[in-house]
């Protein structure tokens, strides 16, 4: 069997011809950039424990897992990420939030993100439900003079995390806890991407192979939302902001709840889809 022949096996199984090349990759054990070496070999010969780690490989993916967990990387703005069942696959919408957060450090006078000036001058910022470390890790990538504090109640997940803020040299602090609970410290940027699917969500059933701890938020899919608008201002500093990603069609109730709480300029920002994906305010005074 050549390796064209392997890549029609996954068509036939109903993959798209992209993710029959990535698996095939895998399989190959060549990196996931490699698309053009692979069209260029696709007359090649594929082994037999090739074609037969391939063949199980699509199956998986035509089951519904993920295809960043059978290969086990996720890119993230610009960061190649380790991801497995213990974390959540980022997403690209979660990007939105990234941005709108380092637009946030980036336009604050006292605020530096430079990485040669002392660390005290630097932004506090927490990033809640780290999963897998995406968050923390591209804000601290792209702001290198900022102290980026993960948090995550989930050890396996930290683990994860740890991992990848080693392979990617960035030096962020990881924290086991649920939100900002027990958390003694005081921040400039809070952001988080939550549970925030409502526990009866028709959509769950196809998100099996991810934990659902970390999908699912209560009747309405806003319990997480509410625990983290309510603990933010006793420890957000004066001038401070909280960023939260949310459903697509939460933006409303979440700036309602963040205006409730006190938090002025409050908004929301829009994914590439147009959709509201985030939504955030800016805390003036001591909770």
């Amino acid at each position: 069997m050549t390796l064209a022949e392997a890549l029609g096996q996954a068509t036939a199984l109903g993959l798209t011809r992209l993710d029959g090349q990535l698996l095939l990759l895998h399989a190959l054990g060549r990196a996931q950039g490699d698309r053009a070496w692979l069209l260029a070999r696709d007359t090649d010969p594929a082994a037999p424990e090739v074609q037969s780690a391939f063949l199980g490989l699509c199956q998986r993916r035509a089951g519904g897992e993920p295809l960043a967990y059978l290969v086990g990387r996720k890119e993230f703005f610009g960061l190649d990420l380790r991801v497995d069942r213990r974390v959540l696959v980022p997403r690209p919408d979660t990007e939105t939030l990234v941005e709108w957060a380092l637009a946030i450090l980036a336009g604050h006078p006292g605020w530096s993100c430079d990485p040669g000036l002392d660390a005290a001058a630097g932004p506090r910022v927490a990033d809640l439900g780290t999963g897998s470390g995406a968050i923390a890790l591209a804000i601290k990538n792209n702001c290198p003079g900022a102290r980026v504090d993960a948090v995550d109640f989930s050890a396996d997940a930290l683990e994860i995390a740890r991992w990848n803020a080693r392979a990617l040299g960035l030096d962020i602090h990881l924290r086991e806890a649920s939100w900002l609970q027990d958390c003694a410290d005081s921040y400039d940027l809070v952001v988080s991407n939550p549970p925030y699917v409502a526990a009866e969500d028709a959509h769950l059933a196809a998100l099996t192979h991810e934990p659902l701890q970390a999908l699912a938020a209560g009747r309405d899919g806003l319990d997480d939302i509410r625990t983290i608008i309510s603990q933010a201002p006793a420890r957000l500093r004066p001038g401070g902001w909280l960023l939260l990603e949310h459903g697509h069609d939460q933006a409303a109730k979440v700036r309602e709840l963040l205006a409730g709480a006190g938090f002025r300029a409050v908004g929301s920002r829009r994914d590439l889809a147009g959709i509201e994906r985030c939504s955030g305010g800016k805390w003036l005074e001591r909770g």
